[in-house]
């Protein structure tokens, strides 16, 4: 894969956004802690569940097996390189569903938040809300404090918050349930042809 934006920067790019669009960002991020999970390649998927963009409750175990999941934890909907990585998600869907692959996104924002950034960005894979960074803790994904900011809908500014920033962190888990791929250190805009790349190794040592 690969890497070159740090989990680090990824949040000091949040909290850039959040003052140049007048939000207060709460916390320093290098103050951001890891839950005690550290899920290594070759561990089982944690069970987990929470809200869709749509508000329904989607539960993992409906999911995992039947096909390769990617669980994409992201900082904060409409933000620059989150938005990157959505699109290219977005765009690279068709092509990810060939290899049997089903693709969701978690950040901290609110389901309507959700739904807010799926329209605008016209994004065609599910978000989940994790307010309270439930999931992210099962996975071991390490989170700082929120930050509110402002992001441009249809030509309007609407008010965005995060209540806590959860790092860019990604994984593949196989139709065996266990931890296919972990990546600690994405690069947003590259994640989703990083994901290919990785499905097609999986499939090819499959064989």
């Amino acid at each position: 894969m690969i890497q070159e934006e740090t989990n680090m920067s990824s949040i000091l790019d949040l909290l850039l956004v959040a003052t140049l669009v007048g939000g207060v960002a709460s916390s320093d991020p290098k103050e951001a802690t890891a839950p005690a999970v550290d899920l290594k390649v070759g561990d089982a998927a944690p069970s987990f569940q929470a809200l869709d963009d749509t508000g329904k409750e989607w539960k993992s175990a409906d999911h995992v097996g039947k096909g390769i999941l990617v669980v994409y934890f992201y900082p904060a909907d409409m933000t620059g390189g989150c938005t990157k990585q959505a699109c290219g998600y977005r765009d690279d869907l068709s092509a990810l569903k060939e290899q049997g692959v089903e693709v969701v996104g978690i950040s901290s924002n609110s389901v309507a938040e959700h739904q807010m950034f799926k329209k605008e960005k016209e994004l065609n894979f599910t978000l989940l809300a994790d307010p309270e960074g439930k999931v992210a803790s099962v996975f071991g994904v390490p989170t700082s404090d929120g930050a509110e900011y402002k992001a441009t809908i249809s030509g309007k500014e609407e008010p965005f918050k995060v209540p806590m920033v959860i790092q860019r962190w990604t994984f593949v888990i196989d139709k065996d349930g266990k931890i296919a791929a972990k990546n600690t250190e994405v690069k947003a805009a590259e994640d989703s042809k990083a994901i290919l790349d990785t499905v097609a190794k999986l499939q090819k040592k499959a064989e």
